[in-house]
């Protein structure tokens, strides 16, 4: 018997459509993987079974909860559902807490809303459910606030507060998208363990095939609102119908198309660097401590090589990013590119920033959104001082910069937010080529965007390196994009460089044990 049931539900916002036609269920004990790209109605569906709907939604068809009808029930009945019968896990937990509240506290109070217990007993039932989550009082204090957790730390925290009334039914929209790959793994394991021990449904959104492959039962494939596919895991995955499935299966396995063998000689030269922060004073009168974030890492970037930095959150990847960008001071080493010092006073220091740029994991929040894309890809040639092109010039080198990365250049008079987030990396890229720089690093800069955009993405950098020579430095915890792109890896842990070499051999043949329990939680659909 189906614990929810969808059938045939249309949805509108305003004369938009958003869902046309879906129908899918989700048995007691199931995990439902429900997948599609950005745009494909996924959270749209989820949201129309919590009936948490945008101003002006219009919905028809059927929807029903352990017999209730969910489209007839008023915002009362749904208040009382919501956080006791059907729990709900955000992508983003850091915007889904309150910032002002200890997290103990928070989901006391999911407990207190729902049920007549005390205080007591609702921070006696809260401490009992961050155990359970991998949150235990000794260890993560369940006085702190959310600003003082990781991200994986807060992940759990919004995982017990949505299970904490031990829910039937669980959705958990893109839970682990920004999570290092060990991390995620636990997160999943998680899940997997609630779903068992606690027999409650799973709907799982996601764009990522290989989570899905490894904890669904079953999966709809969704595309423009629509249910285009549904079935078992090996149904879908081992032989998809749709041609959209196929589609999406194919992009999840890319590996871009590389002409190698055209290195030259050291471009990027790390030796010996090491980076300390303070910490804050334990007493008024006692001594300065410092932690060491990264810990005497030496590596050299081959001019026209791509080489991956991977590891968990918090082992010093982009502290050792920022470093070699200039924009961190360093206690000890040294970072030279093409033979000049990155961190040398004054216009020499100034000159080796015209060789490199970087590509943010958020285009978005990387951009001003007052200004046109014409001016923001044209922003980096102020580093060219005199020789910095104007007038037709500086529009044809905007117009050469975005065709490169396929926008059209017409484009340039919009603004940013007119933008897909695929079309938004592509101008992020654009406005790094610009002044053609020798090195580009990138940080998680294809993370969080659908597989077919990253498929595109991942072709474009490799298509540009090749016609215009450039190395990359590619920071990511996904492990399949630095299979797909890169000729080496680094593996850093506790700041420290613990393995390197080809990629093929590292990933495949990992030496080091932190390079294995890397590969072995990183979830993998075989291609």
């Amino acid at each position: 018997m189906s614990l929810v049931t969808v059938e045939g539900v249309t949805l509108s916002i305003g004369d938009t459509p958003v869902l046309n036609g879906v129908s899918l269920e989700i048995a007691p004990g199931e995990v439902l993987g429900l997948v599609g790209e950005s745009g494909s109605g996924k959270s749209m569906t989820a949201l129309s079974v919590l009936k948490l709907l945008p101003v002006g939604a219009r919905v028809a068809g059927q929807i029903a909860f352990d017999g209730r009808d969910i489209i007839a029930a008023s915002e009362r009945e749904m208040v009382a559902l919501r956080g006791d019968e059907i729990g709900m896990i955000f992508q983003e937990p850091m915007t889904a807490l309150n910032p002002l509240m200890t997290i103990g506290d928070q989901v006391a109070e999911t407990a207190r809303i729902h049920t007549r217990v005390g205080r007591s007993e609702a921070r006696a039932l809260a401490k009992a459910m961050l155990e359970r989550v991998g949150l235990p009082h000794d260890r993560i204090a369940h006085t702190r606030y959310p600003h003082e957790l990781s991200g994986g730390q807060r992940q759990r925290v919004g995982i017990a507060m949505a299970v904490v009334l031990r829910p039937k039914l669980l959705i958990a929209d893109e839970p682990t998208t920004a999570l290092d790959v060990t991390t995620q793994a636990q997160i999943l394991d998680l899940l997997r363990g609630l779903v068992r021990d606690e027999g409650m449904a799973l709907m799982l959104i996601t764009h990522d095939l290989a989570v899905v492959a490894g904890m669904a039962d079953s999966i709809a494939v969704m595309d423009k609102g629509v249910v285009v596919e549904r079935g078992t895991v090996l149904e879908v995955l081992q032989a998809p119908r749709n041609a959209y499935t196929k589609k999406l299966i194919a992009a999840s396995t890319h590996v871009p198309v590389r002409q190698r063998g055209k290195q030259g000689g050291a471009l990027l030269e790390v030796e010996g660097l090491c980076k300390d922060y303070a910490l804050p004073r334990t007493s008024l009168f006692g001594p300065h401590e410092t932690m060491r974030a990264v810990d005497h890492v030496s590596f050299t970037i081959k001019a026209g090589e791509s080489v991956g930095l991977v590891g968990e959150s918090g082992s010093g990847k982009s502290t050792l990013a920022r470093a070699i960008l200039g924009l961190e001071t360093v206690t000890a080493g040294h970072v030279l590119l093409k033979g000049q010092a990155v961190h040398a006073a004054g216009r020499a220091a100034f000159a080796t920033l015209r060789d490199m740029q970087m590509v943010f994991q958020d285009p978005y929040g990387s951009f001003d959104p007052r200004q046109k894309v014409g001016r923001l890809v044209a922003e980096p040639l102020h580093l060219l001082g005199s020789g910095a092109p104007k007038g037709a010039a500086l529009e044809g080198r905007v117009d050469s910069a975005l065709k490169a990365v396929g926008i059209e250049p017409g484009m340039a008079d919009r603004y940013i937010h007119e933008f897909s987030g695929g079309q938004r990396q592509r101008i992020a890229i654009a406005r790094a080529l610009i002044i053609e720089p020798a090195l580009i690093v990138l940080d998680e800069a294809v993370s969080a965007i659908d597989v077919s955009v990253r498929a595109q993405i991942l072709d474009l950098l490799a298509d540009l390196g090749d016609r215009l020579g450039h190395a990359y430095l590619f920071i990511s915890h996904d492990l399949g994009v630095v299979r797909a792109i890169t000729d080496r890896v680094l593996v850093m842990a506790g700041g420290k460089i613990v393995e390197a070499g080809p990629t093929a051999d590292v990933l495949e043949r990992p030496a080091h044990a932190y390079t294995k329990t890397l590969v072995a939680a990183a979830p993998r659909l075989a291609g």
